[in-house]
């Protein structure tokens, strides 16, 4: 461990350094999160890109007294290293170790979990009101990606941040960069002020010189404003009531801690709402991520000296990428589809989409409120909109799901990656609830493909609908099913008996189904795939319950709410009293590690299935009598 970074267990550790050891610190730590990343995967860019930013305001600020809210929480790898988690960064993102994210109850650094973006303005808005309130001087400083300010909750807080009276910062961390390229005019405007720096620049020179001559200096300052429409845009950010200051660059240490500094006195002294504008890079210090910082945004392991390397043979195709095949054939086959993405071109599996139809992709930046209801807007002229969205972020746009396309009972298709457990990324990413909030909405539909192919298929059927139909999947790879190559769709909410057994009939929602026939085999159970939450596939429940003594449904989404409800539901309304079991995520938040351990750990691989049938139906499976068959 090299010496300074070695030293620091703590930011009062930091605090101890001379401002020039700082530069020798900053290179000791961007070393130490490109090797720590190599070696367990995470995210790379954006960290290597706040390292003296990170090292600058733990420097000028008294934390943890003091508060950061960090924006998007992805970019907090430099900040764990320097506030007592550098030891444990070998757990980064695994099964009990650390998170990827902020989160309180991992480090009293960590104020605020923000693993979603553009809520630290509010959140620290909320500190430094609390600490006004409670008579308290502390600071509080929201640092957001330029990204995140893409999305109108940012700006929501911007509005009511500017006219009240507390001592918070908001740091715009400019990079030009969030996950997929920037859009729309928040990022253009950027652009036109950081090619007009050299107004600021002339702007300070000027009153170094006019202070002299104070008549001169107030007419300067009356001027200014008028002046600076010429040179640059109209500063959108003091017009919300806030002192702008910037940009600077942030990568020098040598800007950065005596303008915090000077900023802290601002705050102190009451002046009002602070901005500071910074410019960082994103993969600063690895040439690798500098020229391809996309490409390194969340790399799994690998060797810095050499690079990400393409594996030799190519792997299965994930389920994001059958949507994104999908996708494009169904535009070749039909003008009126319109792909929409809240800026994850590359996650949701939309760049080939974009290259080939760029007059019918919109990346509408971090905005799934707006995405949602342009969607509605475009399917009201007669377009086909597919939204290709995580399901953690439809959580997001929930009032526009129910309010613009499901109560006008609009055509828009819902394609919803990372359903259910998503790994590293933890519970704050787990598409574990949209099974539930989908199914409850009046004329929504939702299916749940068993694989690969089915992926396909029930993506075409989706888009055949004339009303709104969500297709949920998970990340990464199925069972490597075979995908057809036309665009054939497989009944509307009809699903299929894979598995004829006796007695118990387990009820598969999603890729569970092949755990689920594995523990059918073992168990002697009937296994069926449902593929349809909504609609349920009533001729098949009913047949199934007539011919059999329990049912256990089987889901990666939460219990409560979740497919199982819908067949109690469905079976009460029938007027069919039996067992039902329903296995899936618990009424907990499932931690960050491995899917596949996290499943076992939860029961739901085959193992877990079996165990679960065999401790609540031990009668059923050990009795020798034919199953019950009851009258339709």
């Amino acid at each position: 461990m090299s010496s300074l970074l070695s030293s620091i267990e703590s930011p009062a550790d930091l605090r101890q350094l001379t401002r020039q050891q700082l530069p020798a610190l900053a290179k000791e730590l961007r070393g130490f999160v490109l090797d720590s990343v190599s070696r367990t995967g995470g995210h790379l860019s954006s960290n290597l890109g706040t390292v003296e930013l990170t090292i600058a305001l733990h420097y000028v600020f008294n934390t943890p007294e003091d508060r950061l809210v960090w924006d998007v929480g992805h970019q907090t790898y430099p900040h764990k290293i320097l506030t007592g988690r550098r030891e444990r960064m070998d757990t980064l993102r695994q099964l009990g170790g650390i998170s990827g994210f902020p989160r309180r109850d991992e480090s009293e650094y960590d104020t605020f979990g923000t693993a979603h973006s553009s809520t630290s303005i509010s959140a620290a808005l909320g500190m430094a009101m609390a600490a006004r309130m409670k008579g308290e001087s502390r600071h509080a400083v929201a640092i957001i990606g330029d990204g995140a300010m893409t999305a109108g909750m940012a700006f929501e807080a911007l509005n009511n941040a500017g006219v009240e009276d507390g001592r918070l910062l908001v740091v715009l961390n400019d990079n030009d960069m969030s996950i997929s390229p920037p859009v729309g005019a928040l990022n253009r405007y950027l652009a036109q002020l950081m090619s007009g720096r050299f107004y600021a620049a002339a702007k300070n020179v000027g009153k170094t010189v006019l202070k002299g001559a104070p008549p001169l200096f107030e007419l300067a300052k009356r001027l200014e404003e008028h002046a600076k429409g010429m040179v640059v845009p109209a500063t959108l950010f003091e017009q919300f009531g806030f002192n702008y200051v910037g940009p600077i660059d942030g990568h020098d240490l040598d800007s950065l801690v005596p303008t915090l500094e000077n900023i802290r006195q601002l705050m102190d002294k009451g002046d009002g709402p602070q901005f500071l504008h910074v410019v960082t890079k994103k993969g600063q210090g690895y040439k690798l991520a500098e020229a391809d910082p996309v490409a390194y945004h969340g790399p799994g392991k690998f060797d810095p000296k050499v690079g990400l390397v393409k594996p030799a043979a190519p792997p299965k195709p994930t389920f994001t990428q059958v949507f994104g095949q999908w996708l494009c054939d169904m535009a070749e086959a039909d003008t009126r589809l319109v792909g929409i993405t809240p800026a994850m071109r590359e996650g949701s599996g939309m760049v080939e989409f974009h290259k080939r139809f760029p007059g019918r992709y919109f990346d509408v930046g971090i905005a799934e409120q707006h995405a949602v209801t342009f969607a509605g807007g475009l399917a009201c002229e007669g377009m086909k909109p597919v939204v290709a969205i995580y399901s953690t972020f439809l959580q997001r746009a929930y009032d526009q799901l129910i309010h613009d396309v499901a109560l006008q009972n609009l055509p828009v298709v819902f394609a919803l990656d990372r359903a259910g457990i998503v790994g590293a990324d933890g519970a704050t990413h787990a598409g574990a609830y949209d099974i539930a909030f989908v199914r409850c909405i009046p004329n929504m539909a939702m299916a749940c493909p068993a694989d690969e192919a089915e992926a396909r298929q029930l993506l075409s059927t989706a888009f055949a609908q004339n009303h709104p139909v969500a297709v949920r999947y998970p990340r990464g790879s199925g069972i490597g099913a075979e995908v057809p190559a036309g665009l054939e769709g497989l009944p509307y909410g009809k699903g299929e008996v894979r598995r004829r057994g006796r007695r118990i009939a387990i009820l598969a929602f999603g890729t569970l189904l092949y755990p689920a026939l594995t523990a059918g085999e073992r168990l002697g159970a009937t296994v069926a795939n449902m593929r349809w939450v909504k609609p349920l596939d009533l001729e098949l429940l009913r047949e199934l319950a007539n011919t059999h003594d329990a049912l256990v449904t089987v889901e990666e989404g939460c219990v409560m709410g979740g497919a199982g409800s819908a067949v109690i539901e469905a079976l009460q309304a029938e007027g069919i009293a039996m067992p039902v079991l329903p296995l899936g995520l618990p009424d907990e938040f499932v931690e960050h590690g491995d899917p596949a351990k996290l499943l076992a750990q939860l029961g739901l691989d085959a193992a877990g299935i079996e165990r679960s049938i065999r401790e609540a139906h031990a009668g059923l499976l050990d009795a020798s009598a034919q199953p019950l068959i009851r009258s339709a």
